[in-house]
């Protein structure tokens, strides 16, 4: 199954952008990473729960956005990656990872900013497979870990969710990149139960956003920060959270993270809960990928692991289950 990127007409920027091509993001398979960054230790952050402005487009002065369209799924808004990154200097970014990333043309520098401002190949796969294989995301409570621009939680959400969370190493992704992502699709959906149309054009309607800001907080959960400091975040709640799914994207690129995020899908994970992680076989630069992340799982006796597809277009790419071993 194709994906297509259908870009919508400006609203606060006079920027327009080109239709990107499956070409481009297939060419896109590796992350570009400093030269220190397979030495650099991952420090301690802090995990952080986020709440949303009332209007979290409102403090974006130029920004331009994208509809994503696989298959028989929902159309998922985002802001375009392209515009996001040309007017970085205007966006608040208190962890500096914006300028640092431009500076060290880097698409990756480890225990400073992981990638979350970037689209990654995998995240097109695994959802093409959810279009493949019916997902019923209906009445489930879903974790998007690593969740950068939140796509992958966002159909969740427009696929009838209960409950969904966000997850990212930088504050900043999730100030500036998720919320704002969440609130487009959440504004939009209500635009069309209200106008009846479903042409997948950004919302003007401040009222739907305003009409929109109760249900979606009641329905979503934003954080940032390292796996560790997130789940001792999260044992924090009364009860537990407990995910019947856990979706997660291009994580296991550093095998220093393995420990951390095994602990948190064996954690949060429900009884009856499956995992579903989108790889690819290896991670150049950075050293981890699918056989070092198998065999850690192995090792530990947790998890029964299933191959659910191979994608062998540009770099080798898979998408696995985890599940409980009974």
């Amino acid at each position: 199954m194709a994906f297509s990127f259908n870009f919508d007409i400006p609203l606060n920027a006079e920027e327009t952008t080109d239709k990107e091509s499956t070409d481009d993001k297939a060419k896109d398979v590796e992350p570009k990473c400093s030269e220190a960054s397979p030495t650099v230790q991952k420090k301690q952050k802090d995990a952080l729960e986020h709440k949303p402005l009332l209007d979290p487009l409102s403090h974006l002065e130029n920004w331009v956005s994208e509809t994503i369209t696989i298959g028989a799924l929902p159309p998922l808004l985002c802001l375009n990656e392209s515009v996001f990154e040309r007017t970085s200097a205007e966006r608040e970014d208190t962890e500096e990872i914006l300028a640092k990333t431009l500076t060290e043309n880097s698409d990756l520098i480890s225990g400073v900013y992981e990638g979350g401002l970037k689209i990654w190949e995998c995240t097109y796969d695994l959802l093409e497979y959810i279009d493949e294989g019916g997902e019923i995301f209906s009445g489930k409570r879903l974790l998007d870990l690593g969740c950068g621009a939140g796509i992958l939680g966002i159909l969740a959400l427009k696929r009838g969710s209960s409950k969904v969370d966000f997850q990212d190493y930088n504050s900043t992704v999730i100030e500036q990149l998720t919320i704002p992502n969440v609130f487009l699709n959440c504004e939009d959906d209500i635009d069309d139960e209200e106008t009846g149309e479903k042409n997948g054009s950004p919302p003007t309607k401040k009222k739907a956003l305003n009409a929109s800001q109760k249900s979606l907080l009641d329905c979503c959960g934003f954080f940032s920060g390292d796996w560790n400091s997130f789940l001792l975040l999260m044992k924090k709640k009364n009860p537990l959270p407990k995910y019947d799914i856990i979706v997660t994207s291009e994580t296991i690129y550093n095998t220093d993270y393995y420990s951390s995020l095994h602990d948190v899908f064996r954690d949060l994970l429900a009884e009856n809960g499956i995992v579903y992680l989108a790889t690819k076989s290896h991670y150049f630069g950075v050293g981890g990928g699918l056989h070092l992340f198998q065999k850690f799982v192995e090792q530990n006796n947790v998890f029964q692991i299933k191959h659910l597809k191979d994608v062998e277009q540009g770099l080798k790419r898979h998408i696995l289950s985890l599940t409980f071993k009974k």
